[in-house]
């Protein structure tokens, strides 16, 4: 195999791990959610409407889970590997949708998304504590989709209190 067929097919490995993020020594899934706010930051620049918000992030958590079931493999298959972290990176601007617009005026509030995302990653309410058990890149993926929904209605409900309305 010629190096470029190697370096093809570590791309998957690649991305899985946040681009070398994930091999952080402590808390991977937060130093690789934050390339989720880079994310958030160019969907925000693309003035994307709300359907297209979501289209999006259903995309890219979806595409999350091949990469991660092909990581998972190329690591040594070890169940939700910590380095394994695009589906923390991927699956963050579920928790802003909506919010994207409002971000850019109210400096607090991707740092407010951003610690109440990886509380709910952490903690992993009822059930995405039960679907992280499903097999491969499935089962690292879409319980983070789950904690990012639990986290998009605090985010609003915060968002909602803190501005009164």
């Amino acid at each position: 195999m010629n190096a470029f067929a190697r370096f093809l097919r570590r791309i998957p490995t690649l991305i899985a791990t946040g681009f070398g993020l994930g091999y952080a020594p402590v808390a991977s899934g937060t130093f690789g959610a934050l390339l989720g706010c880079l994310i958030v930051w160019t969907m925000t620049e693309r003035r994307l409407s709300l359907p297209l918000q979501i289209a999006v992030c259903a995309a890219i958590a979806l595409a999350c889970i091949p990469v991660c079931t092909y990581a998972e493999k190329a690591l040594g298959g070890k169940k939700d590997d910590g380095r394994i972290v695009a589906d923390e990176y991927l699956t963050f601007p579920i928790c802003m949708l909506g919010l994207y617009d409002k971000w850019q005026d109210l400096w607090w509030l991707m740092p407010m998304c951003f610690v109440v995302s990886r509380v709910m990653d952490i903690v992993k309410p009822f059930p995405a504590y039960r679907l992280q058990k499903l097999p491969s890149g499935l089962g690292i993926t879409i319980d983070d989709v789950v904690a990012s929904l639990y986290a998009l209605g605090a985010n609003w409900a915060l968002y909602l209190a803190i501005q009164g309305t």
